[in-house]
């Protein structure tokens, strides 16, 4: 098996059934499987995706496992050479998953590879960045990040002098949308399971980093993504009391404290 596309859902059924016929439609060259992860959706999605998704591996859960339990689930029924993580609210674009492939067999040292993901009207997301410092998550998720010196540091983090018109290496990438290379991952490990939504990611891709190989963006290979963040809507202090805020401030403080903010070791980044 060449490929194992994962995809793991939480109430996005629906979605999650859109992805995989934009799967079909894109025909990958590869031999491939999808492996479609529920995790204890509370509306119907897992009556939808056993009945109206076929050709599926369909991997119902009784509880959320939250994201990176979720994708490790999928690895561990997975076949393929590559595994392709997706969200559901991913659409492929033809000829994308291809493109993606291409440039791995390509570049032996790339372990992660990441598509630029597009806004529904064409625009460019943010999917690639320098690694976060625990500033960085007040400077996204408050105001601070209207302030001068937050607005420069988000240039900074989110790549902003990068024009996104040519592929290279990147400190990391989002979860959404990666390919990963098995090989690699036997050295590294599957995502760290502590992580429930969010930092799980960023993590990865240190690690994988930090075993010598690369995580590259491949603007070429392109996805249309659906997404929205769930606190873009807060504003001043009420923004912290968000509970997705409070999840991502939770699992940065995880990811600093598994590397001592940062000061324990020199974390190797892209060139």
């Amino acid at each position: 098996m060449d490929l194992s596309i994962i995809i793991v859902n939480y109430g996005s059924g629906r979605l999650a059934k859109a992805c995989v016929e934009s799967i079909r439609r894109s025909a990958p060259h590869a031999l491939y499987e999808v492996i479609v992860v529920d995790n204890a959706s509370p509306d119907d999605s897992q009556e939808l995706l056993a009945t109206e998704v076929p050709d599926i591996r369909f991997l119902p859960q009784t509880e959320n496992l939250g994201f990176a339990r979720g994708v490790n689930a999928g690895i561990e029924a997975a076949q393929g050479e590559f595994l392709l993580i997706l969200n559901p609210d991913i659409i492929v674009l033809e000829p994308a998953i291809d493109q993606l492939l291409e440039f791995a067999h390509s570049h032996p040292q790339a372990a992660v590879l990441a598509g630029q993901l597009l806004n529904p009207n064409g625009s460019v997301q943010d999917s690639c960045f320098r690694f976060y410092s625990p500033f960085t998550i007040l400077a996204r998720r408050t105001p601070l990040g209207l302030l001068t010196f937050g607005r420069r540091h988000l240039r900074h983090v989110l790549l902003r002098d990068y024009d996104r018109t040519s592929a290279r290496r990147v400190d990391w990438v989002l979860g959404a949308c990666m390919l990963v290379r098995r090989s690699a991952m036997a050295e590294v490990g599957t995502m760290d399971r502590r992580f429930f939504l969010y930092f799980e990611d960023m993590d990865w891709c240190r690690r994988f980093w930090d075993k010598g190989f690369e995580v590259w963006y491949v603007p070429d290979a392109r996805f249309a993504h659906y997404y929205k963040r769930a606190s873009a809507q807060e504003v001043g202090l009420s923004a912290l009391f968000h509970p997705i805020t409070r999840i991502h401030i939770a699992s940065g403080a995880k990811y600093f404290w598994k590397y001592r903010w940062e000061g324990a070791a020199p974390v190797r980044r892209a060139p």
